[in-house]
């Protein structure tokens, strides 16, 4: 068996102290010897971490003390080596930007839908109340290419921050229907999903820990192709294992 645990999480929390924070986590990281990035922001934090699964877990077990922290669920998989050349710990204006600063998720989430419910739905071709349910994917166009839920709504986006207008022009396409927004591992989504609620689409959920979630909790029906991550793994298939590029392109590896 594979003996690196790749880790990806977030939350959203109001972390005035994120300077200080990146101080506590790097040197944390550091001592531990992992890999990776963590990005810490006002709203929250986001990270993917790679290491001994001993040290990934120590570096997880003290952020839990922190009572902000206390439910993180990382999202887990295996690789034989580190997919990460470094460690870096950063603090940015938004864990994912999206500059719409109305759109605080710390204040409140938009509902999530868990893997398995929406594996159901897809299967069953509407939601338990009978609604239509339609996937609609927030990440970027090369993401998107790579793999996506059969028949999702994709707008072509070059980053997150044409989300809002792309709404905007297409919201009519949503009428009537439960939306349900992706990502790679739930973050983008739920901003999504909190300003199609704001925008007065009716019926939106949240994939729960996105495709990696849905990879790790159901068979992966429904979902076409591999899931492009933000690492020298390049794509996870249905099994959380790396799989081939289908559009190779040098793409800047970063977290998103």
């Amino acid at each position: 068996m594979p003996e690196i645990l790749n880790i990806s999480c977030y939350k959203f929390t109001p972390l005035p102290d994120a300077a200080a924070l990146r101080d506590i986590l790097a040197q944390r990281a550091q001592a531990l010897d992992l890999k990776g990035t963590v990005l810490l922001a006002e709203e929250g934090i986001n990270f993917f971490l790679a290491g001994p699964a001993a040290q990934v877990r120590a570096f997880v077990d003290a952020l839990r003390e922190d009572e902000r922290f206390a439910d993180l669920a990382p999202k887990e998989s295996w690789s034989d080596a580190v997919p990460f050349r470094k460690m870096l710990v950063k603090v940015k204006r938004e864990i994912i930007r999206m500059d719409h600063p109305s759109i605080r998720p710390a204040g409140g989430r938009a509902p999530s839908v868990a893997p398995a419910t929406l594996r159901r739905w897809l299967e069953q071709g509407h939601d338990d109340e009978g609604r239509e349910v339609v996937t609609l994917d927030t990440r970027n166009d090369y993401e998107v290419d790579e793999g996506a839920f059969e028949g999702t709504i994709d707008w072509r986006l070059n980053k997150f921050t044409e989300f809002p207008p792309a709404l905007r022009a297409h919201k009519a396409q949503l009428v009537g229907k439960t939306v349900v927004s992706y990502c790679t591992g739930g973050i983008r989504c739920e901003k999504a999903a909190l300003l199609m609620q704001d925008e007065g689409v009716e019926h939106v959920y949240q994939l729960e820990g996105g495709i990696l979630k849905y990879f790790e909790e159901t068979d992966g029906k429904f979902y076409n192709g591999g899931c492009f991550v933000f690492d020298e793994r390049d794509a996870l298939g249905t099994d959380l294992e790396r799989t081939a590029l289908v559009h190779p392109r040098p793409v800047k590896k970063h977290l998103r």
